[in-house]
């Protein structure tokens, strides 16, 4: 499942739920490469959240939680995050952080 959220539906997330958050932009290249792969996981891995955040669009969120660039996944478990990715990345190197989350 992956849904597109902004900062506020963000702080409204269950925090006991393993989850992944890609931080995207419009323009960006890998970012668009990216979501083919994470429509491919989404299809693998139907109950697990997915959700995408616009760079851009919410500025204080990505400063926040230290994204510097785009893509970059953020993995959350127990309301922390565990483990992060910058850059496109393989579906492999993907799934294997969302199965570390369990």
């Amino acid at each position: 499942m992956i849904t597109e959220i902004t900062e506020k539906e963000y702080e409204t997330l269950d925090p006991a739920t393993p989850k992944m958050i890609e931080f995207y932009s419009k323009t960006c290249g890998p970012c668009k490469m990216l979501s083919f792969v994470l429509k491919d996981i989404s299809k693998q891995k139907p109950d697990f959240p997915i959700y995408i955040i616009d760079f851009d669009e919410n500025r204080e969120l990505k400063e926040r939680l230290g994204v510097k660039g785009f893509p970059t996944m953020l993995f959350f478990k127990d309301g922390q995050e565990v483990s992060r990715l910058e850059g496109l990345k393989q579906k492999p190197a993907i799934i294997n952080a969302i199965e570390a989350l369990y």
